[in-house]
């Protein structure tokens, strides 16, 4: 899993609640287990018209937003049903952050999982950076999770609360498998040390 620290991007608009994992990529899509080539699902009832040509009023299909990194979400972003393929599609995509004042539990930690930084804000905050998320071209935030920062394009700062292990697993690139194989030398000890106390096991 790659690294967070510091993502400086393009923030795509998205001022709608309820978001939930069938809007973010249909049903159609859940037929692999590869966690590439789900970008082209992202939100494909909203992208494209149903003869597959492209939606230009939804935000991702509008230039400025084509290569967004950070999408900023109306509240109870990712509910519905648990697919693990939702944060699979925003990465294929290119979003490395989601913002908004909630998200759904299981939503939630598949994000940590994948690469993916949600982040909380209060309903203030989010109508701040919906409004700098609606400047097309000029709709730029930097985020630093070693801060815990949000800095808007006019140099505003708004500061975000996370816990510390999963600050520390997103800042270190940690998914579960990671936080495995850090113990991989205490593993193998009493690996070796279970071997000869146990020949038979």
């Amino acid at each position: 899993m790659d690294k967070f620290t510091k993502l400086t991007g393009v923030a795509a608009p998205l001022p709608i609640v309820n978001v939930d994992t069938d809007m973010i990529i249909p049903k159609d899509y859940l037929k692999t287990i590869k966690r590439t080539g789900l970008g082209t699902g992202l939100f494909a009832e909203m992208r494209y018209n149903e003869d597959g040509s492209e939606n230009p009023d939804f935000v991702l299909n509008k230039p400025a937003y084509r290569k967004a990194q950070i999408l900023v979400a109306g509240d109870n972003f990712g509910c519905g049903s648990s697919r693990e393929h939702a944060p699979w599609a925003l990465l294929d995509f290119g979003i490395r952050c989601v913002i908004s004042t909630s998200f759904a539990d299981i939503f939630y930690n598949n994000c940590f999982k994948n690469g993916i930084l949600p982040i909380r804000v209060s309903h203030d905050d989010l109508d701040k950076l919906m409004d700098d998320a609606q400047r097309g071209a000029n709709a730029t935030l930097s985020i630093d999770l070693e801060e815990m920062t949000i800095k808007g394009p006019d140099g505003g700062t708004i500061h975000f609360d996370l816990d510390a292990f999963r600050r520390y697993c997103m800042l270190n690139g940690l998914d579960d498998i990671g936080l495995t194989m850090e113990k991989a030398s205490k593993i193998d000890t009493f690996e070796t040390a279970n071997a000869e106390k146990r020949p038979w096991a």
